[in-house]
């Protein structure tokens, strides 16, 4: 029987050689159309954390455990995030690849450990992709009444609310999964109508609040939440840290843009940027506006109930369409981004049915059967709505702790490489493609890591720390108290297991299932990139 080992990884060309965004250096050909402008590149991430979306989605979690003292975990999240996205941005100047979680961690770890990365980083995007599919639930009954198909109670924490939520989702979720099969400029369009929707939304909800404040700034000093302080900055922090991720989704989609070493790093940073001051003015807006901090209903009903109430129904309802708008338009981005990720895993054959999962169609230049396994994927977790109300928040916080952790497994390799002075920066001659130097944090570099990496490791245990209070409230549901611990293992568990069925199968390099095409550069040339 033989048995083969994982390659080195490829080494990353100098940017000089492959200024003009070649995937041939990386040991890859074009397949997907490079159309994609910096505004369109912006809007992948942008949609991507689509604070409308999340914001609405998971306000009422943060001040139910944390009162208005939770706005202040918004900035800490954010800070962090910072942190990471600028290590993401030295990254996507230097290895513009589709599966950036991925290939990322393949090179500057090993192929094995980065097949980890992107294993956790799919299986966590697809419950991102169910997570975004049920904010419609949020919104859209409020919007109209019709929107409820399922019993009267449009709670998502009630039996007929999760039920229409999982009902809603999967209409959506049919939708994007269309659009992710069509050509990538119908997919560019409704993103880029999306983004500029939801800023003109954000735009206009603040402003709208600002003029009805009830109260001054100062009330987010007070906690009023069920847990007191420690619970405002650890389950309040849920709110930003599920809002506040996907700001590298530029990068997931640098083979589709036109000068990705220059684009998508600003972008990255841009996208983070732009949600964080937006999503931290909408909560700003909602708590200082809110009729009521001690009826009940912000800690249940949420931004929704704010708008609906201080604004009239009429104008409250035309914000919330808007809203659903966002949420349609972040789950096309979500969907995309782990669609990209499948695909460049599928094209260095680690998958099972790589070779029809890495199909790309030339009519249409997108890779239709993946998007469609994420699609069905995700709506599969829907109908675990339909067992229990809190799947909702076991689903939702789920992903964000699997995101982060393979966020924490780029982070920590990119630090190795620091501490052992092999990632120094780019030297004269490494430019973008318009002959400028690529993005580099320089000598903030290493504390700016180290920082990326004890964040990143710090969230992720607090969001998948079990605590009843916060997944099993009503008791008796032990999985779902256990849910995110339970998912991380199974998927990893699941990834070992087939793992060593290929190997025991002695699969042979030469069918593709051997990882990142190798590349015959030295170490230091690999280092240098």
């Amino acid at each position: 029987m033989t048995v083969t080992t994982d390659p080195a990884p490829p080494a990353p060309p100098s940017p000089g050689a492959a200024g003009d965004g070649s995937l041939a250096a990386f040991g890859y050909h074009q397949e997907l159309r490079r159309r994609m402008g910096r505004y369109a590149s912006f809007a992948a991430g942008f949609s991507f954390i689509s604070v409308l979306t999340t914001v609405f989605q998971f306000f009422s979690l943060g001040y139910s455990f944390g009162g208005p003292l939770f706005f202040w975990t918004w900035p800490a999240v954010l800070a962090g995030q910072l942190l990471v996205a600028a290590c993401f941005a030295e990254l996507a100047a230097r290895l513009p690849i589709a599966g950036a979680i991925y290939q990322w961690a393949s090179r500057l770890g090993s192929p094995a450990f980065g097949w980890y990365a992107g294993w956790i980083m799919v299986i966590g995007r697809i419950v991102v992709v169910a997570a975004a599919a049920l904010a419609l639930q949020v919104v859209l009954p409020a919007v109209w009444p019709g929107f409820q198909v399922v019993g009267g109670d449009p709670s998502p924490t009630t039996t007929s609310g999760a039920t229409n939520a999982a009902v809603l989702g999967l209409v959506l979720l049919a939708l994007t999964t269309l659009l992710n099969v069509l050509d990538n400029r119908a997919l560019s369009a409704v993103n880029t109508v999306g983004v500029t929707a939801e800023i003109a939304g954000v735009a206009l909800i603040v402003t709208l609040l600002a003029t009805h404040a009830e109260r001054d700034p100062g009330i987010t000093l007070h906690t009023g939440g069920e847990g007191g302080l420690i619970a405002a900055l650890l389950v309040g922090s849920f709110t930003a840290a599920y809002v506040l991720i996907g700001f590298e989704s530029a990068s997931e989609m640098s083979e589709e843009t036109v000068n990705p070493r220059r684009v998508a790093p600003r972008t990255t940073l841009s996208a983070l940027t732009t949600s964080g001051v937006c999503g931290g003015l909408l909560l700003l807006g909602g708590l200082l506006a809110a009729p009521s901090l001690t009826d009940g209903r912000l800690a249940t009903e949420g931004l929704g109930y704010v708008l609906t109430s201080t604004l009239g129904d009429g104008l409250g309802r035309v914000l919330l369409a808007d809203v659903a708008l966002a949420i349609c338009a972040a789950t096309l981005a979500i969907q995309t981004s782990a669609t990209r990720m499948l695909y460049s895993m599928a094209r260095d054959g680690v998958l099972p049915r790589s070779a029809r999962l890495a199909r790309v169609p030339r009519c249409t230049g997108m890779p239709g059967t993946a998007a469609v396994v994420v699609g069905v994927g995700a709506g599969l977790l829907l109908l675990l709505n339909l067992a229990s109300p809190q799947a909702f928040l076991a689903i939702g916080t789920t992903c964000i702790a699997m995101v982060y952790l393979a966020y924490a497994m780029v982070t920590g390799p990119m630090l190795v490489r620091r501490l052992r002075g092999e990632w120094p920066p780019p030297a004269d001659g490494d430019r973008d493609e318009l002959g400028r130097p690529l993005f580099s944090l320089g000598r903030w570099g290493l504390p700016v890591n180290v920082l990326a990496v004890g964040y990143g490791l710090f969230m992720t245990v607090n969001l998948s720390w079990p605590r009843a209070e916060v997944y099993d409230p009503e008791g008796g549901h032990w999985y779902f108290q256990w849910f995110t611990v339970l998912v991380v293992g199974a998927t990893v568990g699941t990834g070992a297991a087939y793992r060593w069925y290929r190997r025991r199968k002695g699969a042979d390099p030469a069918s593709g299932e051997s990882g990142p095409p190798a590349r015959e550069e030295s170490e230091g040339e690999a280092v240098r990139a």
